[in-house]
């Protein structure tokens, strides 16, 4: 099976559904497609042949939608870039994948000004403007029809970038299939009719729902920003059912009162994903939205892992704190942890997290080096810290590199922001570790607190060696009202935070 041969297909049976909503517009698949078949045509006649890559800088909207229906229809490559990221990171993602053509959305013609005349493989950038619609009303509706294999490529997307150059994970289509598939089987079924809700970019995590909703009869509503007051509003509006969220969003959504009491009652799932969970932001979702919160746990180069809905969640389970889980292992998947001899490690042992899924990556686009790091006997290894529990629950204690050693204690940011994002002051928490002349390492705080809120610095402390235990107390706590640095995809950035801390010195590390 290819993506483009199941989108036709249900484009043909759900063809007078609606299929995308952006802002008023509201197309239904016939007329989604449609335009989807245009674009795939105007791509060809401009000479892109198949497996060729086209990058695309843009926001959810209906051209975005074009966009995903006609690369798979033209059997070319998308290469999502991402608006926040600068000029050097749009040259490297384009440069590397050998991008034949770029469209971008015309807010953001200035971010890409000269990139043509420095990238040789790059033949055509197409600026959407004013004129876009009646350019693309004017190209053929036929359907192109190219061969598709199953092990064609669909579409390569990037890793954050957090340390380095961003790296290429190429999907085919039978990985990107799979992978939706997999991000679905335990979710309550997609019925026809059924709204998604997109309020991150489909270019990243939210466009794994993407194309599952689609094949099912599913509308995918998308929003080009995150506002609480118009996600908790269209969500009521429009009967949302599924959608996806990060938890700094889930987070904001419960900080504002005017959450509760809505009429939510057409949701089915909202997975939360793409960044650990802290369990007083958990809860509180529970209260808003009610028993139809899912966390799933993966990454662009192996996904899903694992998954878990309300009753494993907020169940009491016997040897295992499920409120503290990401998940038990899909059916489709294998986890494992692993110690740094890459040989496995025992139940609650904590060690690095490896697995496989028919999601995962087969190597980082023309980088064997990286490849070789990360694929270790078929097995990615994710370089997050975990352990697994007796029953399979699978937790995320940190990233490796995130770890403090202080006095010869390893120390997981993620214990300390669970013991303090409790209290009722605490909007977004982050800690790491910052030097110490006596103990090597010594973790930090940094609380974001509400505008009226009444903290201190020592009771934050105090709260922390409660429930932890004095040696992984914060040394320092900074309370402030301004929000965490995060980044494109909603994750905290410690590294931003911690930076100051260890200024002029040669290493991040500290011993004692």
């Amino acid at each position: 099976m290819d993506v483009r041969t199941l989108m036709r297909r249900a484009a043909d049976h759900y063809g007078n559904l609606e299929a995308v909503v952006h802002g008023e517009r509201r197309l239904t698949f016939q007329e989604s497609w449609r335009r989807s078949l245009r674009l795939a045509n105007a791509m060809l006649a401009a000479g892109l042949k198949p497996s060729d890559r086209v990058g695309v800088l843009e926001d959810n909207s209906i051209e975005a939608a074009d966009l995903f229906g006609a690369a798979a229809a033209a059997n070319l490559v998308r290469v999502p870039l991402y608006p926040r990221n600068g000029q050097e990171a749009h040259r490297h993602m384009l440069g590397h994948t050998g991008c034949r053509l770029l469209i971008v959305n015309e807010a953001y013609r200035d971010e890409v000004a000269g990139l043509a005349d420095e990238l040789p493989d790059l033949a055509h950038v197409w600026v959407r403007d004013a004129g876009y619609e009646s350019w693309l009303a004017d190209q053929s509706d036929a359907d192109p029809n190219p061969d598709i294999g199953e092990d064609d490529l669909f579409i390569i997307r990037h890793t954050g970038g957090t340390t380095g150059k961003s790296k290429g994970v190429a999907y085919t289509h039978r990985a990107w299939l799979a992978a939706g598939r997999d991000w679905f089987y335990t979710f309550p079924p997609v019925e026809p009719g059924d709204r998604c809700l997109h309020l991150g970019p489909i270019s990243h995590g939210s466009g794994y729902q993407y194309l599952p909703m689609w094949l099912a009869g599913g509308c995918n509503l998308m929003l080009d920003h995150f506002d609480v007051q118009e996600t908790l509003d269209v969500m009521e509006r429009e009967r949302i059912a599924f959608g996806f969220m990060v938890p700094t969003m889930v987070n904001a959504i419960v900080q504002d009162n005017s959450a509760r009491g809505r009429d939510f009652s057409g949701l089915k799932c909202i997975l939360i994903g793409a960044a650990p969970i802290q369990d007083a932001t958990a809860l509180a979702a529970r209260e808003v939205f009610g028993d139809v919160l899912y966390q799933g746990y993966g990454q662009t180069e192996v996904l899903p892992v694992s998954m878990m809905g309300p009753r494993q969640w907020f169940a009491q389970v016997e040897g295992s704190t499920p409120l503290r889980a990401c998940g038990l292992a899909l059916p489709f998947a294998e986890v494992a942890i692993w110690d740094e001899r890459n040989q496995p490690l025992p139940a609650n042992e904590v060690g690095e997290i490896v697995a496989k899924s028919d999601g995962m990556m087969t190597g980082f686009w023309n980088n064997e080096e990286a490849s070789r790091e990360r694929l270790v006997d078929g097995w990615v290894k994710t370089g997050d810290l975990g352990r697994i529990d007796a029953n399979g629950y699978l937790y995320v204690v940190d990233r490796a590199d995130d770890m403090i050693i202080s006095g010869g204690f390893n120390i997981w940011p993620a214990e300390i922001e669970n013991a303090i994002a409790h209290h009722p002051a605490v909007v977004e928490v982050a800690a790491f570790g910052v030097p110490h002349p006596k103990w090597g390492e010594t973790p930090h705080a940094v609380c974001v607190v509400k505008e009226d809120g009444d903290l201190t610095a020592d009771e934050v402390i105090d709260m922390a060696a409660r429930e932890l235990g004095s040696y992984k107390k914060p040394g320092g706590v900074t309370i402030t009202t301004k929000p965490l640095p995060k980044s494109p995809v909603g994750k905290i950035k410690r590294k931003d935070l911690r930076e100051p801390f260890w200024a002029g010195q040669d290493r991040r590390v500290s011993g004692s």
